[in-house]
C-alpha cells in the first residue's frame, strides 16, 4: 500500500503558467518508482491489448533504478510480459565502450534488460563507439528510427544539477535534436565518482534533443532527495529557459513533475504554503512543526529575533490564517521560542540524577551505539557529541558500516604498502621474496590499471586497512573504548565501483546482531539523504529495517533514534530537535579527530560535487552556522553547535524503509 501522495496543479506552484503539468509529491521515493512502474505497465498491456508496440523513453542513473527494479519484479513475479516494447535510451558517453562499467548500454542490461522478456532488436541506446566523423548521421538515424517507432509514447527523464534532461546541458535550444554534445563541467564533477576522478570523465556525449523529448506523448520527470530541490524547483516554478532544460517541460500538454518529500523541498507549496493561500489546499495544517517552520521562516525573513515579532510581521508576510487560527504573535511566539530553547542540552545522553532532557530512558549511564556510513562520518558529523558522550560516561560504541575502501587514492595505498612491506623485513616477519612479491604485484597491477578499472582483492583490502586504522584512531582520540569498535564491512558495498550492490537481508542482519548484542538506549545514525553517492542512503535503510525486526524488543521499546546530518547539508532549524552546543576547545577536539583520517586529508579522492572545502571544513562551517542561526532566533550564543532529529524506534515502521532503498 503506497504512502500519501500530494498532487500539485499547475495553478498551485507559485506561478501562473500555461500548462496542464501536475506536480506529484510522494512521501518516499520507492512509493513514487512503483506508482511510476505501475504506469508503464499500464500502457504496454494497453498497447498489447491492442495489438500494438508501446515505445519507452529511458533514462539511466540512480533515480530511475526503483522504476527498473519494480519493473523486473513485475515480470517475475506477475508475468508482465515486454514483448511488445521497444525503448530508446537518452543518451551515452562518447566515446564510451559498451562494457565498461561507466556505460549507460551495460546500466540498461544490468538493472532492467537482462531481466526481462524484451526482444534485444527492439533496444536501442545510443553507440558511444561510433567515429566522430560517422556521429552526425548516425544522431539523424536515431531520430529516424524514432519516428518509425511511431515516435515516443512515454519518455522517463531526471534532471541533472544544471537542470539538464538528457545531456541538454545550459544553452540547449527548445528545438535541439540527437547530436554529440559537450558535457558541462558541473555535469563531470558529478560523474567524477563513477570514473574515478573528473579527469577521466568523457567531455562529450551523444544525448537526445530537447526537441524530442518534448515530441514524447506523455513525459515524467523523476527527482528525489534533497539535492534535487532547488533545481526542481527552478525547473517547475522558474522562468522558462535554455539555461535550464528541463524548464521546457512546464510547456508540455502531458508531464508530470514526480518527487519525495526531499527533492520537493524548495517547492512554494511545500516550503512556504501559507504564501498561495490557505494551507489546509496543500494538505497542510496549523500544528505544532508547522507554525514553528512558519515561525523561523518568519523571523529568518524581517530579520528579528523570535520573541521581537509583532502582530504585523504576521499580517504583512502571508501568515494572516497563523494568527486567525492560534491567536496572538506574543502567545505564538512564546511557544516557538520554548520549543527551539529545550532543544539545547549540554547532556545529549542525559544526566546523572535521572534527568534525561533529550528522551525518554532515564537511565544512566546509557548504552549508545552510533552508526557511521563511511569510516570518517561519526566524527566528521558529530565528533563533539561522540567526545562529549564518552566523557560523560555513557558506554558508547561506534559502528563503521562499510569499508569505504574506495575512497583511497592509489599513491596512499601504495605507501602504505612500502610501508607494510618494509616493516615486515625489517623484523622478519615474512620472507624476502614473499615481501617483495606483494610489493611488486600490487605496484604491477596500480601501474597497469586504465582509469575506472575495479581494484584487485588485494588493493581493495589494504585500502579497507588503511581506512579502518584510522577509524580506530579517530574513535579512540574520542574516548571510544578499542572494544567497542565494530566494523560491520556490510556486503552491499564491497563491489570495489561505486555502483553498490542492492541492500540485502545479509545486510540488515549484519546491523540487527550488532544492536541484539549492544541493547542500546540511543542509537545515532546518518539521516542526511543529500550524500550525492547515496550510500548514507542504503546504510540508514540497513539500520531501520533491523529496527524493523526487533522493535517488539523491551529495550527496543524504549531506545531513543537520533538522526544526524553529514558533510552536505544540515538540518533546518525548525526540524532540530536536539542542540548540542561546543565551545571553542571542543571544536578544535573534533577537528583534531577528523584529521586522524589522512587519506581523506588535504584532498579526498569523492569530496562531492562543486565544493572545494575539505570535510572537517565544511562541518566547521555548518556547525558555526547552525550556532549562529539559533543566535539570530534570539536563543544562546555559542561557538558552534551539533544538530539532530529524534525518530522514535518504537514508530520506526517499513515506510521509512521504503525512503531509503
Amino acid at each position: 500500500m503506497l504512502g500519501s501522495v500530494l498532487t500539485l496543479q499547475a495553478a498551485d506552484i507559485g506561478k501562473t503558467v500555461e500548462s496542464s503539468h501536475k506536480v506529484r509529491v510522494f512521501d518516499f521515493n520507492t512509493d513514487a518508482a512503483i506508482a511510476v512502474a505501475r504506469e508503464i505497465t499500464d500502457l504496454i498491456q494497453a498497447r498489447a491489448r491492442e495489438g500494438r508496440r508501446a515505445v519507452l523513453g529511458l533514462a539511466t542513473g540512480s533515480t530511475p533504478q526503483g522504476v527498473y527494479d519494480e519493473l523486473v519484479r513485475l515480470h517475475r513475479d506477475e508475468g508482465v510480459s515486454f514483448a511488445n516494447v521497444v525503448t530508446f535510451n537518452l543518451d551515452e558517453y562518447w566515446p564510451m565502450n559498451p562494457i565498461a562499467i561507466q556505460s549507460y548500454h551495460r546500466f540498461m542490461a544490468e538493472s532492467l534488460f537482462d531481466h526481462i522478456d524484451i526482444d534485444p532488436a527492439n533496444v536501442h541506446i545510443p553507440d558511444g563507439t561510433i567515429p566522430l566523423e560517422a556521429v552526425e548521421a548516425y544522431c539523424r538515424d536515431y531520430e529516424g528510427q524514432i519516428r518509425e517507432a511511431g515516435g515516443l509514447d512515454l519518455q522517463i527523464l531526471g534532471i541533472g544539477r544544471t537542470g539538464h534532461i538528457g545531456f541538454n546541458e545550459p544553452g540547449s535550444s527548445k528545438l535541439s535534436r540527437t547530436r554529440l554534445i559537450t558535457l558541462d563541467r558541473v555535469t563531470r564533477m558529478d560523474a567524477a565518482s563513477d570514473f574515478f576522478g573528473e579527469r577521466n570523465v568523457p567531455r562529450r556525449a551523444i544525448t537526445m534533443g530537447v526537441g524530442t523529448i518534448l515530441e514524447a506523448k506523455r513525459v515524467l520527470l523523476l527527482a528525489f532527495g534533497e539535492q534535487k530541490a532547488s533545481i526542481l524547483a527552478r525547473a517547475i516554478e522558474g522562468e522558462v529557459t535554455a539555461s535550464v532544460a528541463a524548464s521546457f517541460l512546464q510547456s508540455h500538454p502531458c508531464v508530470d513533475f514526480i518527487a519525495d518529500r526531499a527533492a520537493a523541498g524548495e517547492l512554494t507549496a511545500i516550503k512556504t504554503p501559507w504564501l498561495l493561500g490557505p494551507i489546509v489546499k496543500f494538505g497542510g495544517e496549523w500544528n505544532a512543526p508547522t507554525v514553528r517552520r512558519a515561525v523561523i521562516w518568519l523571523a529568518s525573513r524581517v530579520g528579528k529575533p523570535i520573541l521581537k515579532l509583532v502582530e504585523e510581521d504576521y499580517n504583512e508576510n502571508g501568515l494572516q490564517g497563523l494568527i486567525a487560527s492560534r491567536g496572538s504573535a506574543y502567545d505564538i511566539n512564546i511557544e516557538v521560542f520554548k520549543r527551539m530553547q529545550n532543544t539545547i542540552t549540554g547532556w545529549p545522553g542525559g544526566k546523572p540524577n535521572g534527568e534525561a532532557s533529550t528522551g525518554p530512558n532515564g537511565e544512566f549511564p546509557k548504552r549508545i551505539v552510533v552508526f557511521s556510513p563511511h569510516p570518517d562520518d561519526d566524527v566528521i558529523s558529530m565528533g563533539g557529541t561522540l567526545i562529549r558522550l564518552c566523557e560523560q560516561g555513557h558506554g558508547v560504541h561506534v559502528a563503521y558500516q562499510t569499508s569505504g575502501n574506495i575512497a583511497v587514492w592509489d599513491d596512499e595505498a601504495v605507501r602504505m604498502t612500502d610501508f607494510v612491506n618494509e616493516f615486515c623485513g625489517a623484523f622478519s616477519l615474512m620472507s624476502e621474496e614473499k615481501v617483495a612479491g606483494i610489493r611488486e604485484a600490487i605496484h604491477r597491477f596500480i601501474g597497469e590499471k586504465a582509469p575506472g578499472d575495479v581494484d584487485s582483492v588485494e588493493l581493495q583490502r589494504i585500502k579497507g586497512l588503511i581506512r579502518r586504522t584510522e577509524a580506530r584512531a579517530a574513535a579512540r582520540f574520542a574516548g571510544v573504548a578499542s572494544e567497542r569498535i565494530h566494523f560491520l564491512d556490510l556486503p552491499f558495498y564491497e563491489t570495489g565501483r561505486v555502483r553498490k550492490d542492492r541492500l540485502s537481508d545479509k545486510d540488515v542482519l549484519i546491523v540487527a546482531a550488532l544492536l541484539e548484542r549492544v541493547k542500546p538506549h540511543q542509537i545515532y545514525a546518518a539521516g542526511d539523504l543529500s550524500d550525492p553517492h547515496g550510500t548514507h542512503r542504503v546504510c540508514l535503510s540497513a539500520i531501520e529495517r533491523a529496527i524493523e525486526t526487533l522493535r517488539d524488543r523491551d529495550w527496543m521499546r524504549t531506545c531513543d533514534v537520533w538522526h544526524y546530518r553529514g558533510a552536505w547539508q544540515e538540518w533546518e532549524p525548525h526540524e532540530i530537535d536536539m542542540a548540542v552546543p561546543l565551545s571553542p576547545d571542543e571544536v578544535e577536539r573534533k577537528r583534531l579527530a577528523v584529521f586522524r583520517h589522512q587519506s581523506q586529508k588535504d584532498k579526498a579522492l569523492f569530496p562531492g560535487p562543486s565544493d572545494a572545502r575539505e570535510f572537517w571544513q565544511r562541518a566547521e562551517d555548518r556547525n558555526r552556522n547552525t550556532a549562529e542561526a539559533y543566535d539570530k532566533l534570539g536563543l544562546p550564543e555559542y561557538q558552534a553547535i551539533e544538530a539532530f532529529v529524534r525518530r522514535s524506534a518504537e514508530t520506526s515502521k517499513s515506510e521509512k524503509v521504503k525512503t531509503q532503498e
